[in-house]
C-alpha cells in the first residue's frame, strides 16, 4: 500500500504528512508514504488544490488536512 501526500511543502502539506505518518504508526502497518511535490505530477492526478491525499494512486481528499483518525479509518478498509 502507498500513501501519497500531494503538495509543494506548505504548512498544511506538512501537517497532512505528519497525520499520515502517525496514523500508519498507530495502526502498525507497513505502508510507503511518498511526497509528491512536482506540480506536473500533482496535476496529472487531477488535483488542482493542495494538500491532497491519495492511497494507491486514488485521490481521496483535496484541499484540506485530513485528521489522523480519518486516515486510520481509510487504511482500515
Amino acid at each position: 500500500m502507498k500513501i501519497q501526500i500531494l503538495g509543494t511543502g506548505c504548512a498544511k502539506c506538512q501537517l497532512l504528512e505528519k497525520n499520515a505518518r502517525e496514523a500508519v504508526q498507530e495502526l502498525g502497518i507497513n505502508v510507503e508514504i511518498v511526497k509528491v511535490s512536482n506540480i506536473d505530477d500533482i496535476m496529472s492526478m487531477g488535483v488542482m488544490m493542495t494538500p491532497a491525499l491519495a492511497i494507491d494512486d486514488d485521490v481521496k481528499f483535496v484541499g484540506k488536512v485530513v485528521t489522523k483518525d480519518h486516515i486510520k479509518e481509510l487504511l482500515a478498509r
